[in-house]
């Protein structure tokens, strides 16, 4: 183990004791970190959103309460993330003995050879410092998964060289010893075998493992929590009754209950290479959320939090693209960029059975309902007249993948009331012209889908027109 902790923390018991330090368990240490964040108000879980006042305080409680716990729900709902957040209510450093496979406190050894250790050297026994982040482990649950990687197997070689097989040095130590001290985290818990879920029952209840029927009395201190997809949780009843009821709280998560929160995610996790405004956010996340609702997506497998991260990044993908073809400064995504996702996405979101070859079309179908919901929402109550006078004449307006910004604001010229629609939404009092551009796009698409303009697309460009 190296030890790069900082040089001013005790290097020995006798100064481990002298510093007041005492041996608490991880439950014991996450419940007073907890409870001193919530009395300085310091953030319990950043970068969790939607959870607040659902998911969090029951988390809350569980740690509180001393409790492992599962959390179900379906993919992408940042249950792994949630997991990995609670490293952060671990103390910064805490002392260990050096070499020890599993993380032992110098003021509370467990194995043989640490209790010999300290005895023999007393106050002098060397103390190493582990950080938080080495105190985490985790195991995505697969079928081919073994009592060996999750608590450890008889190592042959050791036995060979006389140790007995009640020797706990006899043992290569699995995932879950390994993290003694720490949390451990089972991902999709269901898909582990019956028969490897067995192993876990000592760790939950008894605190201890067993090895090829060989009990070994090491207390294991550790957090375990697990998380699976309720489908596989409840219906499928793959995870053992026993198993069950030894976690201590089930926790239910869910997708972001509000526009303003799936917004909110988005604009965390999305890496975009390109300026997605506003409107174009809102209707991607209008747009998952519609798919989330349809009769015709598979409700039990659900749709990832995922979904809409990556449209914002597809999309903000097809604004470069454009800016690369043809040679812009500036890449702004506009709606007609939204339109490529509806092919590239259709393989995150499961459809019901008798939807199949329709995929494309459903999508495209939701895209449009959430592009009109947000035009709704944004421009209610403006006088869009203007817009509809450009082509009152039988002259069209042309946009599309393939048509610069410049060009877009050429057509539409001085255009009485842009500067409120600009504003509405949320460009500013200065735009630049790629912003402008994008927000004129969205007004005329927005007066497509409300019947008061035609439309007609093809070879990367998008016509708009009089309905007379």
């Amino acid at each position: 183990m190296t030890d790069t902790s900082p040089h001013d923390l005790p290097r020995t018991v006798g100064e481990l004791r002298a510093a007041g330090h005492t041996y608490r368990t991880v439950k014991d240490e996450l419940r007073a970190n907890l409870l001193d964040r919530m009395r300085t108000g310091q953030p319990r879980f950043p970068g969790i959103v939607g959870y607040d006042q659902t998911v969090l305080p029951e988390v809350e409680r569980a740690i509180l309460a001393g409790h492992d716990m599962v959390l179900l729900g379906e993919r992408g709902q940042g249950k792994t993330r949630l997991i990995r957040s609670l490293v952060e209510l671990l103390d910064e450093w805490t002392p260990v003995i050096p070499g020890s496979e599993i993380n032992e406190h110098p003021l509370n050894p467990v194995t043989p050879s640490s209790r010999r250790s300290v005895e023999e050297n007393g106050d002098d026994q060397p103390v190493a410092w582990l950080h938080r982040s080495m105190r985490y482990g985790e195991k995505l649950a697969t079928p081919d998964t073994s009592v060996g990687d999750l608590v450890g197997d008889v190592d042959p070689i050791r036995v060979a060289q006389g140790r007995t097989l009640g020797d706990p040095e006899t043992i290569h130590f699995g995932l879950v010893p390994r993290t003694n001290r720490g949390i451990f985290a089972v991902n999709e818990l269901p898909d582990l075998a019956e028969r490897i879920q067995v192993s876990l029952l000592n760790v939950l209840e008894e605190r201890d493992i067993q090895i090829r029927g060989y009990q070994l009395r090491l207390p294991l201190d550790v957090l375990l929590v697990a998380s699976a997809n309720p489908e596989d949780y409840t219906n499928r009843g793959r995870i053992i009754t026993p198993l069950k009821d030894r976690f201590g709280a089930e926790i239910r998560t869910h997708y972001p209950l509000e526009l303003d929160l799936e917004l909110d995610l988005v604009r965390q996790e999305a890496s975009l290479v390109a300026a997605v405004p506003e409107h174009v956010l809102e209707v991607l996340a209008r747009f998952a959320r519609g798919v989330r609702e349809s009769p015709s997506v598979d409700a039990r497998s659900g749709v990832s939090a995922r979904f809409p991260i990556a449209a914002a990044e597809t999309v903000a993908a097809a604004a470069l693209r454009r800016s690369g073809l043809l040679g812009e400064d500036q890449a702004v995504a506009r709606i007609g960029d939204a339109e490529s996702v509806t092919s590239t996405l259709r393989g995150k979101v499961e459809f019901e059975s008798g939807e199949e070859g329709r995929e494309v079309e459903i999508l495209a179908h939701l895209l449009r309902t959430a592009t009109a919901e947000t035009f709704r929402a944004r421009l209610a109550g403006l006088d869009l007249s203007s817009f509809v006078n450009l082509v009152a004449e039988g002259d069209i307006i042309e946009t599309g993948e393939l048509v610069p910004a410049d060009e877009i604001l050429r057509q539409v010229g001085t255009l009485p009331g842009l500067a409120k629609v600009l504003d509405r939404l949320g460009l500013g009092d200065a735009p630049t012209r790629g912003e402008a551009a994008a927000g004129v796009e969205f007004v005329l698409e927005g007066l497509h889908l409300t019947r008061r303009m035609s439309k007609a697309s093809g070879d990367g460009r998008t016509m708009y027109g009089s309905r007379g």
